[in-house]
């Protein structure tokens, strides 16, 4: 009972400190509130001060106005500014371009004096054609001057299936060609006609590369548009000048500007023929040479030696001898242009085609 009675005790002690510990600090630390039953003050604005706030107000909104009128007048004048200023540098661009141009135009002036009166000309966004009489009394032809203002105006045209051939002008017709040429020289081979040594077709080697021997030589585009050509004796190097398309004949007539030596079997095999010649310019500028002849026996048209010269005094860089004889053919806007030596156009498996 006496153990009860003391747990008893304790607990009740242990129950009641917190509350005894509260009244304590009420009691003691708490300090006397303090109570305000006064009325509110209130607070009057005069009518001065009105004023005088909204003649601030006013004040503000006319400095923002004024910098408002400033800021469109200065966007204003910057933006004439920058009209003017465009319309200077673009008066100085053309300028500079016609600047540029004169050179180019001067060039031409000096080839054109040479080539005499165009009898026709075909010019478009793509392409210029100028077709020129050529007779300097020992055999007649044709001169054909072409700018290619986008290079893919130029395309040889190669027939899918390999041994098949068609006319110069049934090539053009089919593809929608202006003018057209005969290309590279051909073999035939059981009533077939196979493109002879290396060709070249949409970037892709026809029948494989074949190194140049018995003196031919290869000429065809670049991507840029520009002519290349030459003897290559390996594939490395013909792949180097990115060749898009191209064909093979004898012989390579100049370089550089200056006439190359013409071996002496193609001097007389035969002396005289009907010949197709191509060529370029300092400017990119492709000159092309057909010429006439009633036969293939020697008897009529020009000799290599004499479209050599022709093509050096007339300021030709690089020159190169195409398939001729009977297959020399020249069209232009539909029609056949030069006098065929067979009586009509022959067949061949390669065509160098200019579009509008």
């Amino acid at each position: 009972m006496i153990l009860t009675t003391k747990r008893l005790n304790r607990f009740l002690m242990l129950a009641t400190a917190p509350f005894v510990g509260i009244i304590f600090c009420l009691l003691v630390l708490q300090q006397p509130l303090a109570m305000d039953f006064s009325e509110p003050t209130e607070h009057y604005v005069s009518s001065n001060d009105i004023w005088n706030r909204t003649e601030e107000i006013k004040s503000d909104l006319n400095v923002a106005k004024t910098l408002a009128e400033s800021t469109s007048s200065s966007l204003q004048k910057t933006t004439e500014l920058y009209k003017s200023t465009s319309k200077t540098m673009e008066s100085i661009a053309n300028m500079t371009a016609a600047q540029a141009k004169k050179p180019e135009a001067v060039y031409n002036r000096r080839i054109q004096t040479k080539l005499g009166v165009p009898s026709e000309v075909i010019d478009s966004d793509r392409i210029r054609i100028e077709l020129y009489k050529v007779n300097p009394g020992t055999y007649q032809g044709y001169a054909m001057k072409i700018k290619l203002k986008d290079p893919s105006a130029m395309q040889m045209a190669l027939d899918d299936e390999l041994g098949s051939s068609q006319t110069t002008l049934q090539a053009a017709l089919r593809s929608g060609a202006v003018a057209g040429i005969n290309a590279g020289g051909y073999a035939d081979s059981g009533g077939e006609r196979f493109p002879l040594g290396t060709t070249v077709q949409d970037g892709k080697y026809v029948t494989g590369f074949h190194p140049s021997v018995k003196d031919l030589s290869f000429v065809g585009m670049n991507k840029e548009g520009k002519l290349i050509g030459g003897r290559f004796f390996n594939k490395y190097a013909l792949d180097q000048q990115e060749p898009i398309f191209g064909a093979t004949f004898v012989p390579m007539l100049m370089k550089n500007g200056n006439k190359t030596v013409i071996p002496s079997k193609w001097k007389n095999t035969p002396r005289l023929a009907p010949r197709t010649v191509i060529g370029n310019y300092k400017d990119d500028q492709l000159l092309i040479l057909v010429v006439d002849g009633y036969d293939e026996k020697g008897s009529s048209g020009a000799t290599l030696e004499e479209l050599q010269h022709k093509m050096y005094t007339l300021g030709v860089q690089d020159a190169y001898n195409l398939d001729g004889g009977g297959s020399a053919s020249l069209i232009l806007d539909g029609r056949v242009v030069n006098q065929p030596s067979d009586g009509n156009l022959r067949k061949v498996p390669t065509h160098f085609l200019f579009y509008e």
